[in-house]
């Protein structure tokens, strides 16, 4: 990334920029609070993590517009730890996380990425949506009637006021007006504070006070590793949703190394592993946030609701909260995909619906692009070694079967059906030219075909062997192949 490009990151449209960033940060409060009990940690531990993520990824992640935050499924990930082990393990696993992830940055780690289809990553998105919506369902469950007109009224502000003007996000005006109104006539509706104690100081530096043996590392590093792998791959996901809205292309091997970066921060003022935030994100992006700027004042105005307003923050009902949240849901699904289940082939529709269920289910995104890919890989080989064809043709003494198509460890039993062993013809001729051998399955097939037919005293003539197209040849100095 050139100097100019990144100061044009941060120079754009700062006002709206700003604006976008406080919404932002409004929609971060209520997910990061929620999953800090999930991970068995304050949330003020939670709450200063994001605050250190947002402002350090905006100077040194590679993905512009993009909101990060200590949230997800590396929560997940962290809370078997903090139960057994205690939050001293949680903060050197999150240290040991950050240095996995600018490792992974410097070797180009990131590039796995293109390995998942688009099928799998709009099942990521739509069961991430699915489960932003089902984060608000208990804030909706066993509360009076005021709760339910508050969120309508909600909704009704920050989906027709942009109608009239969008000189300021409508849900900043959600806010504000239905904090004024239970302020000004109380009634019995949750507030912010009712979630937990806000933080009133500011962080400090920290170092895990516990012991760095043996033991310890035995039990920190496999937990280190599966957050390192969960927050890139969140954050890797997000990123790419980020490229689709904004038809930009970020840089992901600085957005891996910044994200090390800033979790190796987040261990060190006492937080938790944090990634990115695909609903925050998109509610960002839908507002104009767009550069370094919003992604810095999310994580600055965070701090300062935090310190300075923190009775005020408290006060926000979170009708107001669950409202925004919904929105960034309905924004974040994607509608079309609904329409291309009947439009698109029925193993990529079926791949899709496969991913947001185990979302859905393990309430773990990596769990399900990890199925996602697997799926997709199969699907994949079975098609591929579906395309392989190998015909017979009898001229005389010769026996000729020509193959076409891609062999490899899914379609080389199919090459192996084709050939008769027990045919009187004294020539055999296998035609690889249309076809091409990919891995050593198809190599060790070929050699087995070979031999069955020169046990047989049949003579076997291989046609077709360009070492340029059948690399695996080369590369395992088959001779014996080569040599036909």
């Amino acid at each position: 990334m050139t100097p100019a490009l990144y100061r044009r990151q941060w120079a754009q449209n700062p006002l709206r920029e700003v604006l976008a960033g406080m919404v932002g940060t409004f929609a971060l409060i209520p997910e990061v609070i929620a999953f800090s009990y999930i991970a068995g940690v304050s949330p003020a531990v939670s709450l200063f993590a994001s605050f250190v993520i947002s402002v350090s990824i905006a100077i040194f992640g590679g993905r512009p517009g993009m909101i990060s935050g200590a949230a997800g499924s590396v929560a997940l990930v962290a809370a078997p730890l903090v139960h057994a082990h205690g939050v001293q393990a949680m903060l050197l696993a999150t240290l040991v996380a950050g240095a996995f992830q600018v490792l992974f940055g410097l070797l180009r780690l990131q590039a796995v990425m293109r390995f998942v289809p688009a099928e799998v990553r709009t099942g990521f998105v739509n069961a991430l949506a699915i489960m932003i919506f089902a984060a608000q369902v208990p804030q909706m469950l066993g509360v009076s009637w005021h709760t339910y007109a508050l969120i309508a009224l909600g909704l009704v502000i920050i989906y027709l006021l942009p109608r009239l003007s969008d000189a300021i996000p409508s849900p900043l005006i959600c806010i504000v007006v239905l904090t004024a109104i239970t302020m000004f006539y109380p009634m019995p509706v949750h507030t912010v504070s009712d979630l937990g104690d806000l933080p009133t100081g500011l962080p400090s530096l920290t170092f895990p006070h516990i012991a760095l043996d043996w033991a310890t590392w035995s039990v920190v590093l496999p937990y280190a590793l599966a957050m390192a792998a969960v927050g890139l791959l969140e954050s890797m996901m997000t990123a790419s949703v980020v490229d689709d809205i904004t038809d930009t292309h970020g840089d992901q091997r600085m957005e891996c190394t910044g994200l090390g970066i800033s979790n190796i921060l987040v261990g060190a003022f006492g937080g938790i592993a944090g990634c990115g935030m695909i609903g925050q994100t998109v509610g960002n992006l839908r507002y104009g946030g767009r550069g370094r700027l919003s992604t810095f004042t999310a994580g600055a105005f965070l701090l300062a609701l935090m310190v300075l307003l923190h009775r005020w923050v408290g006060q926000v009902p979170m009708a107001a909260l669950v409202a925004i949240m919904i929105m960034v849901s309905a924004s974040t699904f994607s509608w079309g995909s609904l329409r291309d289940l009947t439009r698109h082939p029925r193993l990529s529709s079926l791949t899709m619906l496969v991913t947001v269920a185990v979302v859905v289910m393990t309430h773990d995104l990596a769990a399900g692009v990890a199925v996602g890919v697997m799926l997709s890989g199969v699907f994949f080989a079975w098609h591929a070694a579906s395309l392989l064809r190998v015909t017979e043709r009898r001229s005389g003494d010769v026996l000729t079967y020509s193959a076409s198509g891609q062999i490899f460890f899914a379609s080389a039993d199919s090459l192996s059906d084709a050939i008769d062993y027990h045919t009187d013809a004294p020539t055999v001729v296998l035609d690889l030219t249309d076809a091409r051998l990919w891995d050593i399955t198809s190599v060790q097939t070929l050699e087995k075909i070979i031999s069955k037919l020169q046990s047989r005293g049949r003579t076997v003539d291989v046609t077709g062997l360009d070492p340029d197209r059948h690399g695996i040849l080369a590369d395992q100095s088959n001779e014996a192949l080569l040599a036909l």
